[in-house]
């Protein structure tokens, strides 16, 4: 790296730093205060639950759909925010004696990710108290954060990079845009979109700095490293389609054939594959990133795992 980029990236550390301390909020005080969740308005936008492709339900069943949907959403976010903090606070080592501007950024994305983690706990707990017991989400966030970190730094930074843009995304496109969604449900992902927006930028400063240090064939082992855990991902995202489908048709009030239930779970797994796999790769920086660290043919190796995903 030059002279130049050195003093370029330190600007973007120390941008994110400034933005960090302008928009800081608190849970309780900016986010929460005394509202609840109210049951008569959706809480995922039907952009990210695909809700209108449930063909076989009523509008209210719909809606349903939307808080059930909504629920898992928090606790998917407060999963993954597990491993992606960790590794923050691991690749902030490199700058312990070092660049403190640098390190003071991380250490401020590491704060920011465990004060997410804590009001994802909490959304849960609320959407919980408004819907019928019986609801399971059963991957442990600490299992699957080991197992995500027993991969190289390169994939997971990849991983992470995905995540933190189609986070901002789903709040640009879909969220923010919808009118009937709950304004509570909006405010928690629009105070979460406030922080990821610098959690980008540093984590891709972070992916390319450590792609510089890598060879070539730990580079093209780390590619097939990714298409795993996004392999693993979708093993998860199968597993709560089912436990979703089924919470389903326990309480929607009436009798659920076969068929409409594998229909049903096919939706549901339809949604969850577009909101944490598709929505993250075909982003556009995500793409330019990624695409200009490998070359054509681990490229084409990406693809073709993607598409047995749909």
């Amino acid at each position: 790296m030059n002279a130049v980029s050195r003093v370029s990236d330190r600007d973007r550390y120390a941008r994110c730093i400034r933005a960090s301390k302008m928009i800081s909020w608190d849970i309780d005080r900016d986010v929460i205060g005394a509202r609840t969740f109210d049951t008569s308005q959706k809480y995922l936008p039907d952009g990210l639950s695909l809700a209108p492709k449930f063909i076989t339900l009523s509008e209210i069943e719909k809606r349903f759909v939307s808080q059930i949907q909504g629920r898992t959403y928090a606790n998917v976010f407060g999963l993954v925010e597990r491993f992606i903090n960790a590794k923050v606070l691991e690749v902030s080592r490199d700058y312990w004696l070092g660049d403190q501007v640098a390190l003071e950024a991380l250490v401020r994305f590491s704060d920011e990710e465990l004060k997410h983690q804590a009001l994802f706990r909490r959304i849960d707990k609320m959407i919980g108290e408004t819907l019928p017991p019986g609801y399971h989400f059963d991957a442990d966030p600490d299992a699957v954060a080991s197992a995500v970190l027993g991969k190289s730094t390169w994939a997971v930074l990849a991983l992470t990079l995905d995540i933190e843009l189609f986070s901002q995304l789903h709040y640009r496109q879909s969220i923010d845009p919808d009118d009937q969604l709950s304004e509570l449900f909006k405010n928690v992902f629009l105070y979460h979109w406030k922080e990821e927006s610098q959690h980008a930028i540093l984590d891709e400063l972070e992916w390319v700095r450590h792609d510089a240090t890598v060879t070539d064939s730990d580079r093209d082992k780390a590619v097939d490293e990714l298409i795993e855990l996004v392999a693993a991902i979708d093993g998860i995202l199968q597993a709560q389609a089912a436990a979703d489908a089924r919470y389903f048709k326990a309480n929607c009030g009436r009798a659920v054939d076969e068929a409409e239930t594998l229909s049903v779970e096919a939706n549901f797994l339809e949604a969850y594959r577009w909101q944490y796999i598709h929505s993250g790769v075909r982003h556009p920086h995500f793409g330019k990133v990624l695409y200009s660290l490998i070359s054509e043919d681990q490229g084409m190796r990406i693809q073709a795992a993607l598409a047995t995903l749909q």
